[in-house]
């Protein structure tokens, strides 16, 4: 069967690839598009597993809330350079895969790559990313994903940029309250909610090290303690929302602003593109000059 122009086009149209390769594809398939389409998509499951292990640590996070902000959802997609990061195909797709995170609430991100993509399609999240790897040439990952429903309260989202994500959720308060404190743990980078949700072994450590350095002082034992006490207390006034100035009036903390608003922090889930990923330390000129050089 001939290979015609309008054959490679319509396979290009389906799968997104190159020219060359749909020609590749439907010689092999002897013309059938289908078995063309089939024999890609074997191949290109072939290069997202050979791509899997290659690190990602760029990417978007995507947040989406529901229209009576009771219900949100949060997800972060890796790619490979900031490049691909910014690309319409790869933002496309982290926002489908977010807005299915919303729709169905997975239970866990096993259960979100086995969703559909889009309402309705047969492909699945992990086909989608597998065949975005094939066309794109990156390692393509959906790391992980959270999704938070309010019981009794608001959902507050807030995105700066496309690298952080954030989800408060409260009981009572609004709408604006929950989103100015969603805004202030993208900016301030809390642990916990509470300083009860801190856990004895980390309060312990910090015990340790301020007792170590208070005694390098040579100030008696019991001033010692009373130092070392101050310094627990400050430091979780640090690490948590309740004990943090609140980012847009420094003058109060965020219990304050809570308590005054008679509202109550349930939870918050901040997601940071690349966070805990060991990057790859690259030598651009290096590996132009390589490439340079095996030419």
């Amino acid at each position: 069967m001939e290979i015609t122009a309008a054959l490679v086009k319509e396979l290009r149209e389906r799968t997104g690839s190159g020219m060359m390769e749909c020609k590749k594809a439907l010689v092999e398939a002897g013309g059938d598009i289908e078995a063309a389409v089939e024999l890609m998509r074997k191949a290109g499951l072939a290069k997202a597993d050979k791509k899997a292990s290659r690190v990602a640590a760029e990417g978007c996070v995507v947040v989406r809330l529901s229209s009576d902000a009771t219900q949100g959802a949060i997800v972060e997609v890796n790619c490979e350079t900031d490049f691909v990061a910014k690309g319409d195909d790869f933002t496309a797709f982290a926002n489908q895969v977010a807005q299915q995170a919303l729709a169905g609430k997975p239970a866990d991100l096993d259960a979100l790559m086995e969703m559909p993509l889009q309402a309705g399609d047969s492909k699945t999240i992990n086909t989608a990313r597998q065949e975005m790897v094939a066309k794109i040439g990156e390692n393509i990952s959906v790391r992980r994903v959270a999704t938070v429903t309010a019981s009794a309260g608001v959902i507050g989202a807030y995105s700066h940029g496309s690298r952080i994500g954030v989800l408060v959720e409260l009981q009572g308060g609004d709408a604006v309250l929950a989103k100015d404190i969603a805004m202030h743990v993208a900016a301030s980078k809390p642990m916990c909610v509470s300083a009860e949700e801190v856990s004895a072994e980390l309060i312990e450590k910090e015990k340790e090290i301020f007792r170590a350095q208070a005694l390098e002082s040579g100030k008696p034992a019991n001033i010692v303690e009373k130092m070392v006490s101050g310094r627990v207390q400050k430091y979780l006034a640090e690490i948590t929302l309740l004990g943090q100035p609140f980012v847009k009036n420094p003058d109060v903390t965020v219990e304050k602003l809570l308590q005054d608003a008679k509202a109550k922090a349930v939870r918050f889930v901040r997601f940071e593109v690349g966070e805990g990923i060991e990057k790859k330390q690259e030598d651009f000129a290096a590996e132009v000059m390589a490439q340079v050089r095996g030419a």
